[in-house]
């Protein structure tokens, strides 16, 4: 389906909206939550000394953990270039290993330390402080994720 093919089936609306104000931009509402949201998390981080990129790293190695690289970026939907940065923090700071893949050499593995393992510990209690701040219902907080991450599959680069 083309742009214009889309267009066509969601007619604009015809009230005399001014389609380019700046509160009805769907971009403008998501850079402000995410800046806010995210800010939300710093003071939780900063204890176990990560950042919010480092902590979503974290997240995929705490359910899946050795991951390749490249699996990694593709979780986190990084570039590997973006991702190595923030690998090299981690193994800095003790949390991760990064070696070569024992089923394909060729490969870049990462894997959690006994550090890394231990500070999902100390992590659990981030979401229920997060929801807690937001004074929001865990359903509302799930259908928003819910549609973000509809939204995220609309928006994202079609592989053809």
């Amino acid at each position: 389906m083309t742009a214009s093919t889309k267009s066509a089936r969601r007619p604009l609306p015809a009230d005399g909206t001014d389609l380019l104000q700046l509160d009805r931009q769907v971009c403008f509402a998501l850079a402000v939550a995410s800046r806010n949201v995210i800010a939300l998390y710093r003071p939780l981080l900063e204890p176990m000394g990560l950042t919010h990129p480092q902590y979503l790293v974290m997240l995929a190695l705490w359910e899946n953990s050795p991951l390749r690289v490249s699996e990694l970026a593709t979780r986190l939907s990084l570039e590997p270039a973006t991702l190595s940065p923030l690998l090299k923090r981690l193994e800095a700071s003790g949390m991760v290993t990064r070696g070569r893949d024992p089923l394909d050499d060729r490969a870049l593995a990462v894997s959690l330390t006994r550090k890394g393992a231990a500070a999902r510990k100390r992590a659990e209690r981030i979401p229920p402080a997060i929801i807690d701040r937001l004074g929001m219902e865990l359903s509302e907080l799930e259908a928003m994720r819910d549609g973000l991450t509809r939204l995220i599959e609309a928006a994202a680069p079609s592989s053809s």
